[in-house]
Parts: structure tokens; C-alpha cells; sequence
């Protein structure tokens, strides 16, 4: 079947555009919402989850603006997303994630990230 691209956007409350970039762009800020611990090992992004490593690469940073990263066993071009968005009228914050999943997973990945992003929101003090 193969991976289906999904898109979620999620409006961040009282977030200030520069505390949302630290914590989805600094190992030790990602360790408090993504993973359980996240560390540099060179180019490498090691994601630990309940003892579970996986290792990513960052494919793309653009300071202030978005962070993406492949899985290292991912050989495909699949990718997962942070992006950062203001609007410039009303100054609102919102977090774009981009994931993929295979096609009957989506679901679940799609409450994975809700998740992930509560508890983002929860790290931050901000209301959801």
C-alpha cells in the first residue's frame, strides 16, 4: 500500500514564535514533549523512546522556521515535519507537523501527534 502524507496544523495559544522554536529544534527541549531523551550522536539524531532508540537525520532547518528529519532506516522519501507559522494579522502561532504513515495507520499516527502536541502545550504552560 505504501505511506500516505498527512498534514496537521495545530494553533498555539499565547506561544511566543521563539520559546516554539527552541522546543522543536534543541535535543534537550525535544526530550521534554517528543521523546523521552533526544541527543547529537555527529550528524545524528538519536530518539529514545521507553529504551527504544531510533536514529534521524535533519534533512532541513531553516532558523526560526522549520525542522525535518528522515528516519536513518527510512529509504524511502518520507519525512516528518516541524513547521512554524504566524499569522502576520493576528499574530496567532501555529505548528504545522507533516508525517507519513502507512495508508490504514493514518489515524493513529494523526492521535500520536495530538498527542505529542498536548504535551507540547502542557511543557509550554500554554492552553490548548
Amino acid at each position: 500500500m505504501g505511506k500516505v502524507k498527512f498534514t496537521m496544523e495545530f494553533v498555539l495559544n499565547s506561544c511566543s514564535h521563539s520559546v516554539l522554536w527552541k522546543a522543536i529544534s534543541i535535543p534537550s527541549e525535544l526530550s521534554n514533549w517528543f521523546a523521552d531523551d533526544v541527543n547529537l550522536k555527529g550528524e545524528k539524531w538519536v530518539f529514545e523512546w521507553d529504551g527504544v532508540k531510533q536514529e534521524a537525520v535533519r534533512l532541513s532547518c531553516r532558523d526560526m522556521k522549520l525542522v525535518k528529519f528522515r528516519w536513518d532506516e527510512d529509504t524511502t522519501d518520507c519525512f516528518f515535519e516541524l513547521k512554524i507559522d504566524e499569522d502576520a494579522l493576528t499574530g496567532d502561532v501555529t505548528l504545522v507537523v507533516t508525517d507519513f504513515a502507512e495508508a490504514g495507520d493514518v489515524e493513529d499516527a494523526k492521535m500520536l501527534w495530538e498527542e505529542q502536541v498536548r504535551m507540547l502545550g502542557h511543557y509550554l504552560g500554554i492552553s490548548m
